[in-house]
């Protein structure tokens, strides 16, 4: 059901571009170009949900080493609206999670807009405890 992607092909492209409309209405169409360097980055672990074979979730782990330990960070999760409320992204997020633990990583971040409440309840309900924080962005295009 959750496997990790280690190479970039045209059905992968195809699921992505096809998924990547339900994360952002303003993201793009990727080229095999973006996603072979997404998936192919040191620092990234590329996870997909597979349902009958088909690509219905995404999710991609970030490690990194700061000083104050080797951090995991989870973005661009995304479960085809068709499948959701089935399990995928409970699945996804766990297979992240146990990766950044055996890899060593002392925690695993995210962030989920708070109008994205299904997506919230089931960050809570793996375990994820909200943090009292500022998040910032500085856009440099």
């Amino acid at each position: 059901m959750i496997e990790i992607v280690t190479q970039a092909d045209a059905a992968l492209l195809g699921a992505m571009n096809r998924l990547l409309p339900q994360l952002s209405s303003s993201a793009t169409s990727l080229t095999m170009e973006q996603l072979e360097s997404i998936v192919s980055a040191e620092a990234n672990t590329f996870f997909v949900a597979r349902h009958e074979g088909s690509i219905v979730g995404t999710l991609t782990l970030a490690v990194f080493p700061i000083l104050t330990g080797l951090r995991a960070w989870i973005e661009d999760v995304i479960v085809d609206e068709a499948v959701r409320g089935h399990g995928y992204g409970v699945a996804l997020t766990e297979a992240a999670i146990d990766h950044a633990r055996t890899i060593g990583a002392t925690t695993v971040d995210l962030t989920s807009r708070p109008a994205r409440v299904a997506a919230n309840r089931l960050y809570q309900k793996v375990g994820f405890i909200a943090r009292e924080t500022n998040v910032y962005r500085f856009n440099l295009n």
